[in-house]
Protein backbone atom coordinates (compact mmCIF):
# COMPACT_ATOMS: atom_id res chain seq x y z
CA UNK A 1 0.00 0.00 0.00
CA UNK A 2 2.83 2.60 1.15
CA UNK A 3 4.29 1.77 -2.16
CA UNK A 4 1.37 2.17 -4.46
CA UNK A 5 1.14 5.81 -2.26
CA UNK A 6 4.84 6.50 -3.12
CA UNK A 7 4.50 5.38 -6.71
CA UNK A 8 1.37 7.72 -7.22
CA UNK A 9 3.30 10.80 -5.37
CA UNK A 10 6.35 9.87 -8.08
CA UNK A 11 4.17 9.87 -11.17
CA UNK A 12 2.63 13.28 -9.54
CA UNK A 13 5.83 14.97 -9.63
CA UNK A 14 6.94 14.08 -12.80
CA UNK A 15 3.73 14.80 -14.32
CA UNK A 16 4.26 18.29 -12.80
CA UNK A 17 7.78 18.43 -13.65
CA UNK A 18 6.84 17.70 -17.84
CA UNK A 19 3.96 20.30 -17.64
CA UNK A 20 6.44 22.74 -15.84
CA UNK A 21 8.73 22.29 -18.52
CA UNK A 22 6.28 22.44 -21.33
CA UNK A 23 5.86 26.13 -19.74
CA UNK A 24 9.27 26.98 -19.83
CA UNK A 25 9.61 25.73 -23.33
CA UNK A 26 6.26 27.62 -24.57
CA UNK A 27 7.11 30.90 -22.38
CA UNK A 28 10.85 30.77 -24.18
CA UNK A 29 8.82 30.48 -27.56
CA UNK A 30 7.19 34.02 -26.92
CA UNK A 31 9.90 35.41 -25.44
CA UNK A 32 12.25 34.51 -28.29
CA UNK A 33 9.22 35.64 -31.29
CA UNK A 34 9.35 39.17 -28.85
CA UNK A 35 12.79 39.86 -29.01
CA UNK A 36 13.00 38.84 -32.72
CA UNK A 37 10.30 41.35 -33.71
CA UNK A 38 11.85 43.80 -31.58
CA UNK A 39 15.30 43.75 -33.40
CA UNK A 40 13.88 43.71 -36.71
CA UNK A 41 12.22 47.24 -35.79
CA UNK A 42 15.21 48.41 -34.35
CA UNK A 43 16.92 50.80 -36.79
CA UNK A 44 19.91 52.92 -34.91
CA UNK A 45 19.76 56.54 -38.02
CA UNK A 46 22.43 59.23 -37.99
CA UNK A 47 20.59 62.47 -37.63
CA UNK A 48 21.98 62.82 -40.77
CA UNK A 49 22.64 60.64 -43.90
CA UNK A 50 26.17 59.91 -44.82
CA UNK A 51 24.35 60.82 -48.60
CA UNK A 52 25.09 64.61 -47.31
CA UNK A 53 28.51 63.78 -47.25
CA UNK A 54 30.02 66.57 -49.76
CA UNK A 55 30.80 64.99 -53.59
CA UNK A 56 33.58 68.09 -53.94
CA UNK A 57 36.35 68.31 -51.50
CA UNK A 58 39.45 70.59 -52.27
CA UNK A 59 40.77 69.51 -55.77
CA UNK A 60 38.67 65.81 -55.47
CA UNK A 61 35.40 65.04 -57.07
CA UNK A 62 33.85 62.22 -56.34
CA UNK A 63 30.78 59.90 -58.57
CA UNK A 64 28.85 56.92 -56.78
CA UNK A 65 30.16 53.22 -57.03
CA UNK A 66 26.94 50.83 -57.15
CA UNK A 67 27.26 48.73 -54.59
CA UNK A 68 25.59 45.28 -56.44
CA UNK A 69 22.10 44.91 -54.66
CA UNK A 70 22.40 41.85 -53.40
CA UNK A 71 25.69 42.39 -51.35
CA UNK A 72 23.39 46.06 -50.84
CA UNK A 73 21.07 43.93 -48.75
CA UNK A 74 22.79 41.26 -47.28
CA UNK A 75 24.49 44.89 -45.70
CA UNK A 76 21.61 45.97 -44.92
CA UNK A 77 20.54 43.25 -43.41
CA UNK A 78 23.47 42.14 -41.30
CA UNK A 79 25.68 45.66 -40.54
CA UNK A 80 24.89 48.45 -42.23
CA UNK A 81 22.78 51.15 -41.49
CA UNK A 82 24.46 53.88 -43.75
CA UNK A 83 26.91 53.95 -46.00
CA UNK A 84 28.56 55.61 -48.82
CA UNK A 85 30.61 53.78 -51.77
CA UNK A 86 32.26 56.91 -54.19
CA UNK A 87 35.41 57.30 -56.45
CA UNK A 88 37.00 60.71 -56.07
CA UNK A 89 39.60 62.20 -58.20
CA UNK A 90 41.72 64.62 -57.96
CA UNK A 91 41.68 67.22 -60.93
CA UNK A 92 44.75 68.88 -60.78
CA UNK A 93 46.63 65.39 -60.49
CA UNK A 94 44.23 63.31 -61.83
CA UNK A 95 44.97 61.03 -58.97
CA UNK A 96 41.96 58.69 -57.92
CA UNK A 97 40.76 57.13 -54.78
CA UNK A 98 38.05 54.85 -53.55
CA UNK A 99 36.70 56.02 -50.06
CA UNK A 100 33.77 53.60 -48.47
CA UNK A 101 32.62 54.08 -45.39
CA UNK A 102 29.84 52.70 -43.26
CA UNK A 103 28.15 52.99 -39.98
CA UNK A 104 26.81 50.35 -37.79
CA UNK A 105 24.41 51.44 -35.13
CA UNK A 106 21.71 48.65 -34.85
CA UNK A 107 23.81 45.82 -34.39
CA UNK A 108 27.81 47.46 -33.93
CA UNK A 109 29.36 43.43 -33.66
CA UNK A 110 27.95 43.18 -37.40
CA UNK A 111 30.83 44.49 -38.83
CA UNK A 112 33.19 41.94 -37.38
CA UNK A 113 34.70 39.53 -40.27
CA UNK A 114 33.96 42.39 -42.92
CA UNK A 115 37.16 43.82 -43.53
CA UNK A 116 40.02 43.80 -46.59
CA UNK A 117 41.69 41.05 -45.42
CA UNK A 118 38.74 38.91 -46.10
CA UNK A 119 36.37 40.78 -48.33
CA UNK A 120 39.59 41.20 -50.82
CA UNK A 121 40.83 37.51 -51.20
CA UNK A 122 36.93 36.38 -51.47
CA UNK A 123 36.44 38.49 -54.40
CA UNK A 124 39.93 37.11 -56.60
CA UNK A 125 42.51 39.37 -54.77
CA UNK A 126 45.87 37.56 -53.15
CA UNK A 127 46.74 39.14 -49.93
CA UNK A 128 50.22 40.00 -49.71
CA UNK A 129 50.26 42.36 -46.28
CA UNK A 130 49.36 44.61 -43.93
CA UNK A 131 51.51 47.30 -42.61
CA UNK A 132 50.61 49.65 -39.95
CA UNK A 133 51.60 53.37 -40.43
CA UNK A 134 49.59 57.33 -39.57
CA UNK A 135 48.71 59.73 -41.61
CA UNK A 136 48.44 63.65 -40.46
CA UNK A 137 44.69 65.48 -41.26
CA UNK A 138 44.49 68.85 -42.36
CA UNK A 139 43.80 70.25 -39.62
CA UNK A 140 47.04 68.23 -37.62
CA UNK A 141 45.10 65.15 -35.95
CA UNK A 142 47.25 62.33 -36.10
CA UNK A 143 45.76 59.03 -37.42
CA UNK A 144 46.97 55.47 -36.82
CA UNK A 145 45.64 53.33 -39.73
CA UNK A 146 46.51 49.80 -40.78
CA UNK A 147 47.19 49.20 -45.04
CA UNK A 148 46.68 46.55 -46.74
CA UNK A 149 48.31 45.52 -49.94
CA UNK A 150 46.64 43.06 -52.73
CA UNK A 151 47.42 41.67 -56.26
CA UNK A 152 45.73 39.99 -58.91
CA UNK A 153 48.28 37.38 -60.76
CA UNK A 154 48.11 37.46 -64.43
CA UNK A 155 46.92 38.04 -66.93
CA UNK A 156 45.14 40.49 -64.84
CA UNK A 157 48.36 41.44 -62.92
CA UNK A 158 46.35 44.26 -60.56
CA UNK A 159 47.70 45.98 -57.47
CA UNK A 160 45.41 47.82 -54.82
CA UNK A 161 46.43 49.37 -51.82
CA UNK A 162 43.64 49.32 -49.15
CA UNK A 163 44.16 52.04 -46.17
CA UNK A 164 41.30 51.48 -43.26
CA UNK A 165 40.87 52.58 -39.70
CA UNK A 166 38.14 51.97 -37.59
CA UNK A 167 35.60 54.77 -35.29
CA UNK A 168 33.77 52.85 -32.12
CA UNK A 169 31.62 54.62 -29.88
CA UNK A 170 33.15 58.17 -30.93
CA UNK A 171 36.85 56.46 -30.52
CA UNK A 172 38.88 56.22 -33.31
CA UNK A 173 40.84 52.59 -33.52
CA UNK A 174 42.95 50.41 -36.25
CA UNK A 175 41.04 47.09 -35.12
CA UNK A 176 37.88 45.46 -34.32
CA UNK A 177 37.96 42.85 -32.22
CA UNK A 178 40.04 44.60 -29.66
CA UNK A 179 37.64 47.54 -29.80
CA UNK A 180 34.45 46.43 -29.48
CA UNK A 181 33.77 44.11 -26.21
CA UNK A 182 31.35 41.17 -25.63
CA UNK A 183 28.80 43.69 -25.05
CA UNK A 184 29.35 46.06 -27.66
CA UNK A 185 28.37 43.30 -29.88
CA UNK A 186 25.13 43.13 -28.62
CA UNK A 187 22.05 44.89 -30.34
CA UNK A 188 21.69 48.59 -30.11
CA UNK A 189 18.07 48.07 -27.68
CA UNK A 190 18.22 51.80 -26.45
CA UNK A 191 18.81 53.47 -29.99
CA UNK A 192 22.29 55.05 -28.77
CA UNK A 193 23.70 57.19 -31.75
CA UNK A 194 27.02 57.03 -29.60
CA UNK A 195 26.98 53.42 -29.51
CA UNK A 196 28.51 52.53 -32.93
CA UNK A 197 31.17 51.11 -35.41
CA UNK A 198 32.11 52.72 -38.29
CA UNK A 199 34.84 51.47 -40.94
CA UNK A 200 36.62 53.85 -42.85
CA UNK A 201 38.27 52.05 -46.13
CA UNK A 202 39.96 54.18 -48.72
CA UNK A 203 41.98 52.17 -51.74
CA UNK A 204 44.12 52.92 -54.93
CA UNK A 205 46.69 51.64 -56.68
CA UNK A 206 49.26 54.12 -54.95
CA UNK A 207 49.78 54.47 -51.65
CA UNK A 208 50.68 58.07 -52.49
CA UNK A 209 46.93 58.39 -53.41
CA UNK A 210 45.24 57.12 -50.35
CA UNK A 211 47.35 58.76 -48.07
CA UNK A 212 46.56 62.37 -49.74
CA UNK A 213 42.67 62.22 -49.69
CA UNK A 214 42.79 60.85 -46.51
CA UNK A 215 44.99 63.83 -45.24
CA UNK A 216 42.41 65.86 -47.21
CA UNK A 217 38.65 64.64 -46.21
CA UNK A 218 39.01 63.06 -42.85
CA UNK A 219 38.40 65.98 -40.60
CA UNK A 220 35.17 65.86 -43.10
CA UNK A 221 34.07 62.19 -42.39
CA UNK A 222 34.61 62.68 -38.51
CA UNK A 223 31.79 65.45 -38.28
CA UNK A 224 29.59 62.99 -39.86
CA UNK A 225 29.57 60.38 -36.70
CA UNK A 226 29.09 60.75 -33.44
CA UNK A 227 31.19 61.46 -31.24
CA UNK A 228 31.35 59.84 -27.52
CA UNK A 229 28.19 61.90 -26.49
CA UNK A 230 26.11 60.64 -29.39
CA UNK A 231 26.77 64.84 -31.27
CA UNK A 232 27.35 64.47 -34.90
CA UNK A 233 28.59 68.32 -35.86
CA UNK A 234 27.77 67.94 -39.72
CA UNK A 235 24.35 68.61 -38.56
CA UNK A 236 25.11 71.82 -37.60
CA UNK A 237 26.78 72.32 -40.80
CA UNK A 238 24.03 71.41 -42.92
CA UNK A 239 21.45 73.03 -41.05
CA UNK A 240 23.67 76.56 -41.40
Amino acid sequence: MTKLINDKKVKASLNSWCLFSIMILVISGLVYRYCVNIIGNISVKLPISLNHFPYEVGTWSANDIPIPITTAEYMRDNFADDYISRRYINKETQEWADVYFVYCGTRPGGILGHNPTICYPSNGWIYDETQETKFTTKKGKVIDCLIHSFHKPSPISAKVKVLIFYIVNGKLSTGESSTISLSGRKYNYSGNTARYVAQVQISSIFESSIMQIAHDISDIIFMYFPDETGYVRAVEKINN
